[in-house]
């Protein structure tokens, strides 16, 4: 069973193929336009990014924040047997098409993961681990089974469980639990605002202003918080919060709840 470690990006085990599989447009994200399958004019031939240290500053913000959730890994050593696409250029196609259902099935995989964790979801845990035994199945396939899944119609499936046990966790939170699914508060001034047990899934918060808001408990998947000034938040115990997310946004020392200081 992979493991929140193996769910982790370990770009030394991939072949770049977030650098190449994917189409970039030019935007405040990136600063070129790339068509899928080719690679980025920084990828050098060792599958290193020659200005990974320069990222944001040369334009690529969107590489910084991108988090395949140990696809890529997971596809070129296991799928492909660690076979690479420079070297066998008749598998690159595939692969190519592979990493984005790979990522959705890991990307579940990580989400499941972490309601297992939730006490409060002990009732659900069963049928948690069904869909995780289920999803790690489905990753393990062959390129031919994972290009023919219908990932959509499984995360449909999975996703009942993973609201419930989210509001199984927001329920023990003492807030209001405002419902906030779906909403755009792009730029919203939100500076201390009791956040304790929101629901947040699938939320525009991109620049918005949480200055010392409280967000314990607070479900944020899928939310967008690229930008959002996190500086004093309270994170302690937000449900389903990625890495992804936490380099998107702004924290510092005052972020409370934050498992690692900013930058390490």
């Amino acid at each position: 069973m992979l493991t929140l470690d193996q769910l982790r990006a370990d770009c030394g085990q991939c072949a770049a193929l977030c650098c190449v599989a994917p189409a970039f447009a030019k935007s405040s994200d990136f600063a070129i336009n790339k068509p899928a399958g080719k690679p980025c004019p920084n990828l050098a031939e060792d599958f290193r990014c020659d200005i990974h240290d320069m990222l944001p500053e040369r334009g690529f913000p969107g590489c910084v924040v991108f988090d395949c959730f140990g696809a890529g890994q997971q596809v070129t050593q296991v799928t492909f047997g660690g076979r690479q696409w420079r070297e066998t250029p008749g598998i690159a196609g595939q692969m190519f098409a592979v990493l984005p259902v790979m990522r959705q099935l890991h990307e579940l995989l990580w989400y499941v993961t972490k309601a297992l964790e939730l006490p409060a979801a002990r009732r659900l845990h069963p049928g948690l681990r069904a869909a995780l035994d289920e999803t790690a199945a489905l990753a393990a396939g062959t390129p031919e089974e994972l290009l023919a899944l219908d990932v959509d119609a499984h995360r449909r499936r999975v996703n009942p469980l993973l609201q419930e046990a989210s509001e199984l966790a927001r329920a023990g939170s003492g807030g209001r639990r405002p419902d906030h699914r779906g909403a755009n508060l792009i730029g919203r001034r939100l500076k201390g605002a009791d956040l304790r047990g929101a629901s947040l899934r699938g939320a525009l918060l991109i620049g918005a202003d949480l200055r010392g808001a409280d967000l314990r408990s607070a479900d944020v998947t899928g939310a967008d918080l690229r930008g959002a000034d996190l500086r004093g938040a309270d994170l302690t115990g937000t449900l389903f919060l990625t890495a992804a997310q936490l380099k998107a946004a702004v924290t510092d020392a005052s972020t409370k709840g934050l498992a690692t200081p900013p930058g390490s």
